[in-house]
């Protein structure tokens, strides 16, 4: 009997228990008002999860993630068909994202609005400051289709939300950026990024969108670029930094500033020094409109970009459809990187026109390229300009040869002039006369000059165009593709610049120097003709005024050319030397002058004919003189 007794004790005890329990929480269940701050904290929570999630710029593999009605209510479906019309389908399983793609090369980001390339990074390059090399970055560049549609709507691209998709295939990488009016309409930018490659295979096609755009109505592709500095002189860059165009199958041309209108363009490329962007098309465009426009005014303010560049390129629908292929290329303007895809893009690098290219092309590029194969292209550049300098030597021993020859014929010509100093006719022709005996003539000298200045040109457009030579050291130059410093000018100097470079400075010595040499030469054998410029006195003020000219123009410019031009002169002042003290030996050549003058001299045409005219003139003369 205590046993059942304590087992009904124990069940109304925890019954109490129980009921004491279930009365505590129902006192203390939450109010409305108290339910809907949890609601509200946990979608705050889950809201911040998902814009963490959009910062991240993760890859987007699918669409699957946007499917139609996913955060877009009815309503908001009737407004997006307001402003968009049938592409309202897009927007409804697109964002604000960015599609982030790399290879080997390349570290690229797609704006879904848009569905252009928003962001270009070479992975291989930094600019002058070690900074990462953006061919496009924080809104510097656009790429956008105006077109109409069949509901009298203007719409571009630009401002339109494009569906990612990207895929792999091997080693290249697939981006599809898709503009819905339904899955199976749509306006697609087709990416193809392959490892190892500069070249982006890129087209624009449409499907089912025959009944949507207007093809009635013009359709232009707008492609726009604001250049940015990578080099440490924006204004030397500037000077480099220019549009190129390929046309009429194989023609090449560009413009530094101002506008153009081309017809068959097979590319366009946006040069900026060493690095390029240019769009490629299989189907040649037509009717294009390009422009390009200085950004840089004052180089202590405009330090971010070089120049802006635009064009305004017409489509054609082909059945009522989008369908063009096309390429990107967005890296170095390197001759043999570019003039290995065979598409002409190495006009992209100015060697010079005619027989300047020609020589840059077939002798100094493969010269240059095999040198700095083994040895730094410090040395490269001394061993070419050696090379060089040794090649041309016979052209200064016959330009030196021809100021000896005048030099000692000078005492003969003087008297010449004095005896005739009444008749200017006849000392004429008796000087040419003695110059033609004597096997010398100041055309002479002048020619073997002439002969080296396709090289010295060839040179001068070589050295700032030679990628190979960007960021490589030697001695206290950090980089030959740009000027160097020994000093930091608190000031700047008009032309010169705020700072000191020893190159120029060796260059401006050794240019003296050598035309010290060469002028003073010239000085003492070229007399002075009644009636014209006193060449003596030009020859002494180009003595002082072109090293001068170097010190200024060359402080700014890569110290590869002006390490070339003081290696040349030092070398040239060796020849000279050397041509005069032990190969040219005046007395032997006097004798030989004076053989000549004795053996009867072989006129030529051209000769002849002067002669006559000579004397028909000196007999007009006199029979002038005679009337009077």
């Amino acid at each position: 009997m205590e046993e059942k007794k304590l087992d009904i004790n124990s069940i109304i005890g925890f019954v109490l228990i129980f009921g004491i329990l279930a009365y505590m929480l129902w006192q203390n269940q939450p109010t409305p008002e108290e339910l809907e701050a949890q609601e509200k904290a946990k979608q705050e929570q889950v809201e911040a999860e998902q814009k963490a999630k959009a910062q991240d710029d993760t890859l987007l593999t699918t669409a699957a993630d946007y499917a139609v009605g996913s955060g877009v209510d009815s309503l908001q479906m009737i407004q997006l068909k307001n402003k968009l019309g049938a592409f309202a389908y897009s927007a409804a399983q697109s964002n604000d994202k960015e599609t982030v793609v790399e290879s080997d090369l390349f570290a690229l980001k797609f704006s879904n609005k848009g569905g252009f390339l928003s962001e270009v990074r070479l992975k291989e390059f930094v600019d002058y400051d070690s900074i990462p090399i953006y061919m496009i970055k924080d809104n510097n560049a656009s790429f956008n289709i105006n077109f109409g549609t069949t509901d009298s709507r203007i719409l571009n691209t630009k401002d339109l939300p494009f569906v990612p998709k990207v895929t792999k295939n091997g080693d290249v990488t697939v981006v599809s950026m898709k503009l819905k009016v339904s899955e199976s309409q749509f306006l697609e930018y087709r990416y193809e990024i392959k490892e190892g490659d500069y070249m982006i295979d890129f087209a624009i096609r449409s499907q089912g969108l025959s009944s949507v755009i207007n093809s009635s109505q013009a359709i232009n592709l707008d492609w726009k670029l604001k250049g940015f500095r990578h080099a440490k002189s924006i204004s030397y860059e500037n000077r480099y930094t220019d549009l190129h165009y390929d046309y009429e199958d194989g023609k090449a041309d560009y413009t530094r500033d101002g506008e153009d209108d081309v017809e068959d363009v097979s590319w366009i490329g946006y040069k900026q020094h060493f690095f390029s962007s240019v769009l490629l098309t299989d189907n040649k465009f037509k009717n294009v409109k390009v422009k390009t426009e200085n950004l840089v005014q004052d180089e202590e303010i405009d330090t971010v970009f070089t120049k802006s560049f635009a064009s305004s390129i017409p489509l054609e629908l082909q059945g009522g459809e989008f369908n063009q292929t096309m390429d990107w290329y967005y890296g170095p303007s390197d001759f043999k990187v570019l003039n290995a895809y065979d598409r002409n893009l190495d006009e992209l690098v100015p060697f010079g026109w005619g027989l300047f290219g020609w020589i840059n092309r077939y002798i100094f590029m493969p010269l240059f390229g095999f040198l700095g194969g083994y040895m730094s292209y410090g040395i490269a550049i001394v061993v070419m300009t050696v090379l060089v300098k040794f090649l041309l030597s016979f052209v200064q021993y016959k330009q030196f040869l021809s100021q000896a020859k005048m030099k000692i014929l000078k005492p003969e010509l003087d008297a010449i002039r004095e005896k005739y100093k009444d008749n200017k006719m006849k000392a004429q022709q008796e000087t040419m006369a003695l110059q033609t005996k004597a096997g010398a003539s100041p055309m002479a000298g002048c020619l073997p000059a002439l002969i080296q200045l396709p090289v010295f040109y060839a040179l001068f457009q070589f050295f700032p165009s030679a990628f190979d030579l960007r960021q490589k050291s030697f001695l206290w130059v950090n980089d030959l593709s740009s000027y160097d410093v020994i000093a930091d000018l608190p000031f700047n100097i008009p032309f010169y610049g705020n700072h000191v470079s020893l190159f120029p400075i060796l260059a401006s010595i050794a240019i003296f120097f050598y035309m010290r040499l060469t002028t003073g030469q010239n000085m003492q054998s070229q007399p002075q003709q009644e009636g014209m410029p006193d060449m003596a006195k030009m020859m002494k003020y180009m003595m002082y005024f072109s090293p001068i000219m170097m010190l200024f123009f060359f402080n700014n410019y890569a110290s590869g050319l002006s390490l070339y031009y003081f290696i040349s002169n030092v070398i040239s002042i060796g020849i000279i030397l050397v041509i005069k003290n032990f190969i040219l030996d005046e007395d032997k050549i006097h004798a030989q002058i004076q053989e000549k003058k004795k053996q009867p001299k072989k006129e030529n045409r051209f000769q002849k004919k002067m002669a006559e005219m000579m004397e028909q003139a000196e007999k007009q003369k006199q029979a002038q003189q005679k009337r009077k």
